[in-house]
């Protein structure tokens, strides 16, 4: 019978395990392999648990200096390296599907040993951190010394250089009246980056060598976000003052009217009607139900009197650890393949929200940066997740969201009208500034080239970014088709107009009827022409240089970017 206690067992299974090797054995399989460095097994797993590899050899070095030594170890053997951090993404830029145990892939856990943080400068601010280093970890680091950033992504277990990877980000724009604070941005943290040590072919010593790359440096620009086309093991970032602020949590608002379209008399209670007064807005709308969770950040020097303080990120325990109801009909869903239960499973899950934020007194809390924008732990519910980027004004921003809401919500009823639940999560709605590479505070710095947050040429109206992931359990029927629809609609829709799509690298995209990665058209058309031919092919061509060997790259890496 399956019971919640069997459920989460079942998520934390999804732990990685490292386990000893024979050193015989890894003397035998792995010949010459650096004396200094302890090779080990172990499996891999992406957060949802789609992507697998079991019996991988993998090590953890303990500086920079071993990682390079690695690394031309795989490259005189004809084997790839593939940095592992966290394993918190979904998409295959690390470890491809079906990638057999045995296979000549070395996994190079960054997490254990690379997570040096050291405060490099104060005026402006600067920390030098090992890509590793957990965001939670950064941040805590930086809150010591009154320094911050405006927003970052929610589940702190995110390495730093796999967040990097990927351009991640939160969610914020500025207020109305709002003006950016030194050593802030309201971009991903990629756009952070003064400096990166990555490990680089060098052509005179014919082999792979730390480089420092600096912001100001058109090779830079290509290693901000590389997909994992490289591995960096160092960064130096800017930072700023740290901010208090306060975060309020509202369910009483229907979803007809927080994504109604302009003009259209809703009230007034609308996205883009919060976006303007606080700035850092973020919606949860559970599938099947009327009344999302907004959440609302502000910035609030002072504790206003109706907030809670808290001293500590993730306050949502309703929402990392999943309560009995919701993990129920999980398992009978999983166990009995009673999809039609997505309508009851997205009720439970806006219930345990609307009761747990009083419950636990959520609902207005307020304190330092980090204790508000982390909340999500390994232990919540692992779902699969689309992602896509819409770049557009901001006087469009609910527009986009409009029309978006508006066709996920005629689909999923045309789905269930055919007795078909391919969402049984939600959809989550954020919005974010772009990467003006100004904000870095680095004369002659470089925008990121493949960041879905770069700014669009020829486009300078385009100054936000409204990002739409819709979430559902892994192996839902019919899913990857109902994603390819969005996928198209968002295409098509936002192509060029008064706005445009680009996909989110760490989520899924490139929908086929029956998998996410395999659309060969958006893989080698379209994705390309989100980011315009002349810097596509600028950052191909600037990773290919430097790792002319492939020793960073898998096979759907070396189809996406090809030379």
């Amino acid at each position: 019978m399956w019971t919640r206690r069997g459920f989460l067992l079942g998520t934390a299974s999804l732990a990685l395990v490292a386990i000893a090797a024979d050193p015989a054995v890894a003397a035998a399989e792995l010949p010459g392999f650096p004396a200094a460095v302890t090779p080990y097994r172990s499996g891999y797993r992406n957060w949802a648990g789609e992507i697998t590899a079991d019996g991988l050899w993998a090590c953890a070095p303990a500086d920079p200096g071993q990682v390079t030594d690695v690394v031309n170890w795989a490259w005189r053997h004809g084997w790839t390296v593939r940095a592992r951090g966290s394993a918190h993404g979904w998409s295959p830029l690390t470890v491809t599907p079906g990638t057999a145990s045995g296979a000549p892939v070395l996994l190079v856990d960054t997490a254990p040993r690379l997570t040096g943080l050291a405060l490099e400068s104060t005026g402006p601010a600067a920390v030098r951190a090992g890509t590793g280093v957990t965001l939670e970890a950064l941040l805590a680091f930086l809150e010591q010394r009154g320094l911050g950033v405006t927003a970052a992504p929610a589940p702190g277990d995110l390495t730093l250089g796999g967040a990097l990877a990927v351009d991640a980000h939160g969610t914020a724009v500025p207020a109305d009246g709002e003006t950016r604070l030194p050593g802030h941005t309201y971009g991903s943290l990629s756009n952070l980056v003064l400096s990166l040590t990555a490990v680089v072919w060098h052509e005179g010593s014919g082999a792979y060598v730390l480089r420092t790359f600096h912001r100001d440096e058109a090779d830079c620009a290509a290693l901000l976000t590389h997909l994992g086309r490289s591995l960096v093991v160092e960064v130096v970032l800017r930072v700023g003052a740290n901010s208090n602020l306060r975060c309020v949590s509202r369910t009483d608002i229907p979803a007809a009217e927080l994504f109604a379209a302009p003009g259209g008399g809703s009230g007034g209670r609308t996205f883009a009607s919060f976006l303007d007064a606080a700035g850092r807005v973020e919606t949860i709308w559970f599938a099947f139900t009327e009344f999302p969770w907004l959440k609302v950040w502000s910035v609030a020097p002072t504790r206003p009197l109706t907030s809670r303080r808290v001293s500590s990120p993730y306050n949502y325990p309703f929402s990392d650890n999943i309560p009995g109801p919701v993990a129920d009909l999980v398992g009978r869903i999983l166990s009995e393949g009673a999809w039609y239960l997505a309508p009851l499973l997205g009720k439970a899950q806006s219930d345990a929200a609307a009761l747990g934020l009083v419950a636990t007194l959520s609902a207005d809390i307020w304190g330092p940066s980090k204790n508000t924008l982390l909340y999500v732990r390994p232990t919540t519910l692992r779902v699969t997740a689309n992602g896509y980027t819409v770049l557009t004004g901001r006087a469009q921003v609910q527009r986009v969201i409009a029309e978006f809401t508006t066709f996920y919500r005629e689909r999923l009823a045309a789905y269930a009208a055919l007795g078909r639940f391919p969402v049984n999560g939600t959809v989550e709605i954020r919005a974010t500034g772009l990467d003006h590479p100004s904000d870095s505070g680095s004369p002659g710095a470089h925008a990121p080239l493949l960041s879905a947050l770069r700014p669009v040429d020829g486009h300078p109206e385009w100054d936000t970014a409204v990002w739409f992931n819709v979430l559902t359990l892994p192996g839902t029927p019919y899913a990857e088709a109902f994603f390819r629809e969005l996928e198209q609609f968002l295409l098509g829709t936002y192509a060029g107009g008064y706005a445009l799509t680009r996909a989110e690298w760490s989520k899924g995209w490139a929908y086929t009827e029956t998998a996410g990665w395999r659309d060969a058209e958006v893989i080698r058309t379209a994705v390309p022409a989100s980011y315009g031919d002349a810097v596509w092919q600028a950052a191909v061509g600037t990773l290919d240089r430097l790792d002319p060997h492939g020793v960073f790259g898998n096979a759907f890496l070396d189809g996406l970017l090809r030379p």
